[in-house]
Formats: C-alpha cells, sequence, structure tokens
C-alpha cells in the first residue's frame, strides 16, 4: 500500500503574511513600561518630523483662533455682549473660555482623519508588524496633538488679549484652565481616533465628525449664554461636557466660584478615556 504525501500549499504571491504581526503582537505583552515611554518619544518624534516637512498641516492650528475671534467678537460681540450687561468687551471675557473648548474638539477631529489616512498609506500596517506597544501609536498622535493644541491656546489667548480680553483672576487660573482644556481635549481625541479607525475614508469621518460636533458646539454656553435658549435645549446645555469645560474656564479665568463645574469636566475626560481608549486599541490591532 502506498502512501501519498501532501506538500503545504503555497500562500499566493502577493498575499500578506501573517507571521510577523503574530510575532509583534506576542512581543507586545513583554514590553516594559520604560521601552513603552521609548516607543511613545520615537514615534511623536516620527510624528513631529512629518509637521516639519508639511508645515502647511499647521495652518488649522495658527488660523483658527484667529479666525474665530474676529469673527465673534465683530459679528455678535455687540448684541451678545449687551445681553451680558455689558459691552463688546464683556463678550471678549465670555467667548475666549469657550473657544479653548472648542479648539480641543477641532484638533481631535484631525486625529481621527490622520489615522484614517495612515492607515490608509500603509503606514499603520507597518508600525503593526513592529515589537511595539499597539497603545504606543495612539498614544504618540495624542501627544503630539496636544502640542498643537498648545500653540492653537497660546494664539487664541493672545489674539483674546489684542482685542480687549481681561484676567479677572490669578495667572494660576489661567494656566489650570488651559490645563483642564487639554485633559478633556486628549480624552475626547480617542473618539476620533475610533471614529478614524471605524470608516473607510477620511473623508466620511470628516463629514461624521461634523455631525457631532455641531450640536456640542452650538447646544453649549461657548459662544452665548443659555439663559435665553428654550427649555428643553437648556436641559441639553446642563448635561453637554462642553458646557461645564466652558463654564469651568471662564470661572478659573476670571476669579470666580468653580461649582461642579470642574468636577464634571474631570468626570467626563476619565469616563471617555477608560470606555473608549481600550476599544480604540483593540480595534486598531484588529483593523483589515
Amino acid at each position: 500500500m502506498s502512501t501519498t504525501t501532501t506538500a503545504p500549499t503555497p500562500a499566493p504571491a502577493g498575499s500578506p503574511s501573517t507571521a510577523p504581526v503574530k510575532a509583534a503582537a506576542a512581543d507586545e505583552g513583554r514590553i516594559g513600561l520604560r521601552a513603552n515611554l521609548r516607543h511613545i518619544g520615537a514615534l511623536a518624534r516620527r510624528n513631529l518630523l512629518q509637521i516639519k516637512k508639511d508645515p502647511e498641516s499647521m495652518f488649522d492650528v495658527l488660523l483658527t483662533p484667529i479666525v474665530f475671534i474676529l469673527l465673534f467678537v465683530y459679528v455678535f460681540g455687540g448684541s451678545v455682549g449687551a445681553s451680558l450687561g455689558g459691552n463688546r468687551q464683556e463678550y471678549v471675557n465670555y467667548l475666549v473660555p469657550g473657544l479653548m473648548a472648542m479648539l480641543g474638539l477641532n484638533i481631535a477631529m484631525a486625529v481621527g482623519t490622520g489615522v484614517n489616512d495612515d492607515f490608509r498609506k500603509g503606514v499603520m500596517d507597518r508600525f503593526r508588524t513592529m515589537p511595539i506597544s499597539r497603545s504606543s501609536v495612539l498614544i504618540a498622535k495624542i501627544v503630539v496633538e496636544l502640542g498643537r493644541l498648545m500653540v492653537a491656546m497660546l494664539i487664541l489667548l493672545a489674539m483674546g488679549f489684542v482685542v480687549g480680553m481681561e484676567l479677572h483672576g490669578s495667572v494660576f487660573g489661567l494656566l489650570a484652565a488651559v490645563a483642564l482644556s487639554a485633559v478633556f481635549g486628549a480624552a475626547i481625541m480617542w473618539i476620533f481616533i475610533l471614529l478614524g479607525l471605524s470608516m473607510k475614508t477620511a473623508q466620511a469621518v470628516q463629514g461624521t465628525a461634523m455631525l457631532v460636533l455641531m450640536p456640542l458646539q452650538f447646544g453649549s454656553s461657548i459662544f452665548v449664554p443659555t439663559q435665553t435658549m428654550p427649555g428643553w435645549l437648556q436641559a441639553f446645555t446642563d448635561y453637554n461636557p462642553l458646557s461645564n469645560l466652558a463654564d469651568a474656564a471662564r470661572a478659573l479665568m476670571q476669579g470666580d466660584p468653580v461649582g461642579d463645574s470642574v468636577w464634571w469636566t474631570l468626570a467626563w475626560a476619565a469616563g471617555i478615556t477608560v470606555v473608549l481608549a481600550p476599544l480604540a486599541v483593540a480595534k486598531f490591532r484588529k483593523k483589515a
């Protein structure tokens, strides 16, 4: 009786091998904290070098604060300032802390489109074959975008002082408002990273993000006080995390009592991060 030996079927030409990915996934579990921090630093440096090669990617950071300050102050400042019991300068003091909350959302949207674009170009596939933590790739993105957010905040505050903003609180309060906006902005980035990993194109990410951003931004206390809004909309703004952040930033910068707004903002940031960061990392591992 003869025995027939069947040779293993070779993989089709051009099909990617899963061996490097499996090996990298196995190595990931053995990566320590120091190595993770080193990987995050190296990946953040890579992202910064990309910005250096493409300075146009900083246009949104440089121009958005200027455009929004000039647009809202000189178009709506007179009427809204009067409703606040003052003039245009009163509205500047009200608007700038609100715009600090809004900047984090706009930059977070850019993180989602950037992650999606990196996958389309195959950059993320190369990262997934390396023996590095999957979370380090996404955290490095957030670190660099937080740097961009700080640049936008600096320009926003400079423009605010140029058009007449007055700081009635302390410098410490101002720094605390910036830090609180950065913490919330980092948390929001996980939402858009997950969105970028889930959508097929960067255009789809941007379109979906706008559907999320518009109600959150305009259904809040960022631009105008909420007292004159309909009751049902006021109920929405009370639970809107952007309202909590804007109110907390105003209180910190103007030296007023912050109430519960700071704690609600921190609670929102912690909840979003705890829930969505693991989902984003898991999606990053499994994305085809």
